[in-house]
């Protein structure tokens, strides 16, 4: 007898038929994505070159990121929340022109101002690609094959983070790093294949909440600011426009967000659980250049070679993961997943100081295993949302990914400035890779704790074990 996944699901998606462009709708979110994640990698690799044209201090430019990823995270929500009531296809062609206006700006720009004012526009425009590839899956896609769907996401975003240093090395070789501009041009072509493969979906006829828009938006990026620049008074006022975000959407008839949304008890924990997850996740990316460049002694343009051959297997491996989350259940593919990245933690942690092949062969389990976490989760939540409130509510999760990443990138950055005298494991012996192994030992532990809580808090209800059963 064929033992039942185990999943979350609303039972509002279950009759949910499938798009017959659903399948080449996802080849063309597959290529945008690519793009997508590469135009978000390849300024971070020219940084120093845009300080030294437009005379700048490392904080001046860092700007140039801080802009785009500002504007970026509050459009992800934005744009989740406008495809509950405009139609997907309008919103996706809006994005990619303006995504091209701005690229086109940054092309041309003669000043630093200009340079950002692009880079907000690109945001502006981009943002609509994370909320497009979090909808379409779970509205083209019903919940026994949604898993694919969302793998085929992870792929793009794999090898687009693969082949992002690769390309701009490229670039960089021959041209100025203006030119990297240029990727974001590519998606023009393809917006006729979306305007046909999307379908004309009715939206609400709700008015558009633009105070509760304007307050959120605001909250995330105090929030932001706050947690980048590490000043309390940010947050402080972050925090009371928050509160005041909440009253608001509690009075009004047709809120932003409406609040029995945060009464959607897997939906919340699932959404706090991810915040925490994916913030441990994006260790990884981030933790790992800086080892092997301040430990391994490896010079900036090796350290990308080193990172591909775990991104082009996250690639690989990624709609494998989607079909387990369909076969298995999503749970069942979360604890595999937060296994893989707790081995790869224990081994970095023990590890640090060796060679790079090593480091390299193991974060293949730590890529993997995040790739295959953000497929279930993306999966738990989408099965936790009823139609109406899919656009927002999956524009939320993508928007707290981006929080969390901001959280995660300034604790690492306070806990490698204090550096460490001691070190928790005993295996390492070079002092300067002391804090490096504290910190992949402690995200190990961290791990474990947060999958015990997920795993008490939404254990799926004996009545609920025996309706999945009889289906």
């Amino acid at each position: 007898m064929k033992i039942p996944a185990t999943d979350l699901s609303n039972d509002t998606h279950t009759q949910q038929p499938v798009s017959p462009n659903a399948e080449k709708l996802l080849k063309v979110m597959l290529f945008t994505l690519i793009i997508s994640v590469m135009n978000g990698t390849v300024f971070n690799l020219v940084l120093p070159d845009i300080a030294k044209e437009f005379t700048l201090t490392t904080s001046q430019v860092g700007w140039v990121v801080s802009s785009y990823m500002l504007v970026y995270a509050i459009g992800a929500a934005t744009y989740g929340k406008l495809a509950d009531k405009y139609k997907l296809k309008n919103l996706i062609t809006f994005g990619l022109i303006f995504f091209a206006l701005g690229a086109i700006i940054g092309l041309t720009a003669n000043s630093f101002a200009v340079l950002i004012l692009g880079r907000v526009l690109q945001a502006i425009g981009s943002s609509v690609i994370p909320a497009t590839a979090m909808i379409v899956p779970v509205r083209y896609f019903p919940p026994h094959t949604r898993g694919r769907a969302l793998g085929s996401n992870a792929i793009g975003i794999a090898i687009g983070s693969a082949v992002g240093p690769i390309v701009c090395a490229l670039i960089m070789s021959v041209a100025s790093w203006r030119f990297l501009f240029l990727l974001s041009l590519v998606p023009l072509v393809i917006i006729p294949f979306f305007r046909k493969y999307l379908d004309d979906e009715p939206g609400t006829t709700a008015r558009t909440d633009l105070p509760g828009g304007i307050l959120l938006a605001g909250t995330v990026a105090l929030l932001l600011l706050s947690i980048t620049n590490s000043n309390l008074n940010l947050f402080m006022a972050g925090a009371v426009l928050f509160a005041g975000f909440i009253l608001w959407i509690s009075k009004v008839k047709d809120p932003f967000v409406q609040p029995s949304l945060f009464r959607n008890k897997n939906y919340s924990i699932s959404l706090a659980i991810a915040f925490v997850i994916n913030g441990l996740s994006f260790s990884l990316p981030y933790l790992s250049p800086q080892l092997l460049t301040h430990v391994n002694k490896l010079d900036s343009s090796v350290v990308g070679y080193v990172m591909v051959p775990a991104a082009l297997c996250s690639a690989l491996l990624g709609r494998r993961g989607g079909r387990l989350a369909d076969e298995k259940g999503s749970l069942f593919l979360i604890y595999m997943s937060t296994g893989l990245q707790f081995l790869c933690y224990l081994l970095l942690s023990t590890l640090v100081g060796q060679s790079a092949l090593l480091i390299a062969a193991v974060l293949i389990l730590g890529f993997v295993g995040q790739t295959f976490t953000s497929i279930g989760l993306s999966k738990t939540i989408s099965h936790s949302l009823s139609r109406e409130n899919t656009g927002v509510g999956m524009g939320l999760f993508s928007l707290v990914n981006f929080i969390s990443t901001a959280t995660s990138t300034a604790l690492l950055s306070k806990f490698l400035d204090g550096g460490s005298s001691f070190v928790l494991n005993p295996f390492p012996t070079n002092s300067t890779a002391f804090v490096y192994s504290n910190i992949y030992l402690s995200l190990a532990l961290i791990l474990v704790v947060v999958i015990l809580i997920y795993s008490l808090l939404l254990r799926p209800s004996p009545a609920k074990k025996k309706r999945l059963a009889a289906s």
